[in-house]
């Protein structure tokens, strides 16, 4: 994966940029969600309530809305934060981060570029990859209730 890059992208269907200021990302969002989502902070391992959630649903971005992952790409992956094996095509953007030295990947919503978390090659098939999220950084619908319009 290279630096700030989508997955491959949905044919067709771009996903415009929403930009927002710090401070106005600061007055919409928890004091802990700033700091994951806009200062690239990591949650407490097993501190989300999302690490049981077991519905089927949606997983969307807690800052603009953006649907990031399908329930049917989540797995229990004892790290202590929700994991997933992919997710939704054209919806995250990928750099290297080398804040631990060693470089990994860190993921973000592609449409505001809130952290996420980061991918890794340790998990279950089909795609052997691990999409570390934190819960924080999350917001589940389950399956019945609408999605929410697109924060701008």
């Amino acid at each position: 994966m290279s630096d700030h890059t989508a997955t491959a992208g949905d044919a067709g269907r771009k996903i415009e940029k929403l930009e927002k200021s710090r401070d106005e990302w600061r007055r919409l969002l928890t004091p802990e969600q700033y700091a994951v989502l806009f200062e690239e902070d990591t949650e407490y391992p097993f501190s989300s309530p999302l690490n049981k959630e077991k519905r089927d649903g949606t997983y969307i971005c807690a800052a603009c809305y953006l649907p990031l992952f399908a329930s049917s790409a989540k797995f229990e992956s004892g790290t202590g934060w929700p994991s997933f094996f992919q997710p939704l095509t054209g919806h995250v953007g990928t750099k290297t981060d080398y804040k631990l030295l060693a470089p990994r990947t860190e993921y973000h919503c592609i449409r505001c570029g809130g952290h996420q978390g980061h991918v890794f090659d340790d998990g279950p098939p089909p795609t052997g990859q691990r999409w570390c999220n934190n819960g924080v950084a999350l917001k589940f619908i389950p399956e019945g209730e609408p999605l929410p319009h697109l924060r701008n």
